[in-house]
């Protein structure tokens, strides 16, 4: 038993391989088999295995039928997800999720309405949207549901990578690429740029213009002074707002008109987004 060990491949140790229903070829994983084919297998399709150790072809089940081999091909198997597995990963499958996930059932529940397993810690505390994982990942846009990389849910309920979020957080990026929602708390952020402003005056012809606002993390609607540094949010005090309108003048010529402070509209310049937590 010592040599089968390490049977298996880079991305599961097991001791079977996948006949392929799609192009009858032998591939030790879905994984292995996707990276190397210019189509998808569908795990769930998949009627027959081959031994690894005695190399027999035969159908799928927990263990190899020939009687001088008997060999157990993970000490995880899933029927319905053809997924065998030796390692430990507290593998459980979920009938409404439709396949695997790791990391102990004892330890999630199933969202109807986002249609996912999600940390237990999470039940009422999460803001729901429909069908959040049948979607694909905003960052490297994978598909979230059936990805092996961990997702995570900002505070918007968008779900997005694990890994994407903390590069996102790496390269300065805070805001939830799909709605523009804050994914971390950034009252140290904004208390940052209060002092920046204090101490950063504007020139006179500019220190009275009035501009109109909208808060992308309370959605609420603003009249404030125009700052080259930001425009805080009257109702909360995020600075992660935009333009929304021209300000109502008398005059019909205005001499002194300020641009946006980049081409986006939005209303703190890159220099001002917060690096990693």
């Amino acid at each position: 038993m010592e040599e089968t060990e390490n049977v298996g491949c880079q991305h599961y140790k097991r001791k079977c391989a996948l006949v392929s229903p799609c192009c009858k070829k032998v591939y030790t994983c879905r994984v292995c088999h996707d990276d190397k084919e210019n189509h998808q297998l569908v795990r769930q399709d998949v009627q027959e295995i081959k031994c690894l150790i005695c190399e027999k072809v035969q159908k799928v089940a927990g263990s190899c039928e020939s009687e001088d081999c008997k060999t157990v091909f993970g000490k995880y198997f899933c029927e319905k997800c053809r997924l065998y597995d030796d390692d430990n990963k507290k593998q459980f499958h979920c009938d409404k999720c439709g396949l695997c996930r790791v990391g102990g059932d004892e330890n999630y529940f199933h969202c109807d309405t986002c249609g996912v397993c999600l940390a237990k810690e999470l039940r009422n505390a999460h803001k729901c949207i429909e069908q959040a994982s049948r979607s694909n990942c905003a960052v490297c846009l994978e598909d979230l549901h059936t990805s092996r990389i961990a997702a995570h849910i900002p505070p918007c309920g968008h779900l997005i990578h694990y890994a994407c979020f903390k590069e996102m957080l790496k390269t300065g990026n805070y805001a939830c690429p799909t709605c523009n929602h804050s994914m971390v708390k950034m009252d140290n952020v904004w208390e940052h740029i209060d002092e920046e402003i204090l101490h950063t005056p504007m020139p006179e012809e500019y220190k009275d213009y009035i501009v109109q606002i909208l808060c992308r993390d309370c959605h609420k609607e603003s009249s404030v002074l125009f700052h080259v540094l930001g425009l805080k949010c009257q109702e909360c005090g995020s600075y992660n707002t935009c333009r929304t309108a021209e300000p109502e003048v008398e005059q019909d010529d205005v001499s002194a008109k300020p641009s946006n402070t980049d081409g986006s509209g939005d209303s703190a310049s890159s220099s001002n987004n917060p690096s990693t937590s």
